[in-house]
Parts: structure tokens; C-alpha cells; sequence
């Protein structure tokens, strides 16, 4: 029988043992914070973003673009119907496009797709949604039978006009913003390779070195 003395030099040997293993071990604990998911599956609702220039006239776009449908909708009879049917699809298809960016955008979807250029999609439908808007009223008013709902179809589509009129001129100027900077970033990422690769060239104990 082993008496208390090697009872107590086994168990010195037994921690000592551990604690190498536990050093050793690639399983070590950690102290960085686990990052916690907000919502659902990861997504997040950007509400700076709501609350932005942006966020702010994009939920006014699709406010007045909703009002726009309905007022068209609710018009019974037309003759002729060119006008209305036209200000129909605009109003409609403004307002999907619209609302599925302002869903990108608030949730942080857009940074998952970077292949696409989020500055000029937005630029390209903020433009033509002004001049279809625009278009689109100037022939309901033309066309209108002095009906509330048309009238009312047409203060609306005039509104949103002037809305993404706004977020056209503020878009131009953001993505002309975003092409200065790359520009820059890129020029600045040349002269740095050139200026090394100068450096290499005139430093022949480098050379000798490679050779």
C-alpha cells in the first residue's frame, strides 16, 4: 500500500500532468465576446439608416407612391384610359422597386450582394422614377375628367416627382463621392507599388540578395 507521502507526490504529478495538457491543448478558452444575432436569422434594422436623408426620403417615396395607387385604383370609369392605366403602372412599379431597396437598405442586405453597385442602382431607379412620375401626371392632368380621385392621383404623383427629384440630385452626388474615392484609393495603391518598386531598383545589396 502506498503511504500519504506518494499519495501526495502522484496527485502533484497528476496536476502538474493537467495543466501541461491544458496548455498544450488547441481547445483554450476564450475571453472575446461572442456576438450576439439581433432579429431574425442575423438581420438587423438599420435605424440610422431610417432616420437618415435617405432613409427619410425613400419612406416618403413609397408612402406617396402607395397613395398615388390607391387613388388610381379607386377610379371606376375612364374614357380614354391611356393616361390612367399608364400613371397605374408607374405608381405600381415605382412603388415595388422602391420598397424592395428600402427593405436592402434598412436591413443591411445589400452589404451581402457587393458585386452590385447599391449607389448606382439607386441613382438609376430615384431617376427614372422622377421622370415617369412626372410624365405619368402631366397626362392624367391632361386626360382627368376633374374627378376627386384623379385629382387627387395627380397632387400625388407630383409630390412624389419632387420627392425623387431630391433623391436623384442627393444620389449624384453621393455616387460621384464613391467614384472620387475609388479613383483616389486606386492612384494612391499605384504610386506606393511604383515607389517600392523603385526602391528594389536602387538598392542593389536587395538584388544580390535575390540572386
Amino acid at each position: 500500500m502506498r503511504n500519504g507521502d506518494d499519495l501526495e507526490g502522484f496527485d502533484g504529478e497528476a496536476s502538474s500532468a493537467s495543466m501541461i495538457s491544458a496548455a498544450s491543448s488547441p481547445y483554450q478558452p476564450t475571453t472575446e465576446p461572442v456576438s450576439q444575432r439581433r432579429g431574425l436569422g442575423g438581420l438587423r434594422c438599420d435605424l440610422d439608416y431610417l432616420r437618415g436623408t435617405f432613409g427619410r426620403l425613400k419612406l416618403a417615396e413609397v408612402l406617396l407612391a402607395l397613395t398615388a395607387f390607391i387613388c388610381i385604383e379607386t377610379i371606376m370609369e375612364c374614357s380614354p384610359c391611356e393616361g390612367l392605366y399608364f400613371f397605374e403602372f408607374v405608381s405600381c412599379s415605382a412603388l415595388v422597386v422602391t420598397g424592395a431597396l428600402l427593405l436592402l437598405f434598412s436591413l443591411n442586405l445589400h452589404t451581402r450582394i457587393p458585386q452590385i453597385n447599391w449607389n448606382l442602382t439607386d441613382l438609376v431607379n430615384t431617376g427614372l422614377s422622377t421622370f415617369f412620375f412626372s410624365f405619368a401626371s402631366v397626362v392624367l392632368a391632361a386626360l382627368n375628367h376633374k374627378t376627386g380621385a384623379e385629382i387627387a392621383a395627380v397632387v400625388f404623383g407630383f409630390l412624389a416627382m419632387a420627392v425623387y427629384a431630391v433623391n436623384t440630385f442627393l444620389a449624384v452626388r453621393k455616387w460621384q463621392l464613391s467614384s472620387r474615392q475609388q479613383s483616389s484609393r486606386q492612384s494612391s495603391d499605384y504610386i506606393r507599388a511604383r515607389t517600392e518598386s523603385r526602391e528594389v531598383v536602387h538598392r542593389p545589396e536587395i538584388q544580390r540578395l535575390d540572386a
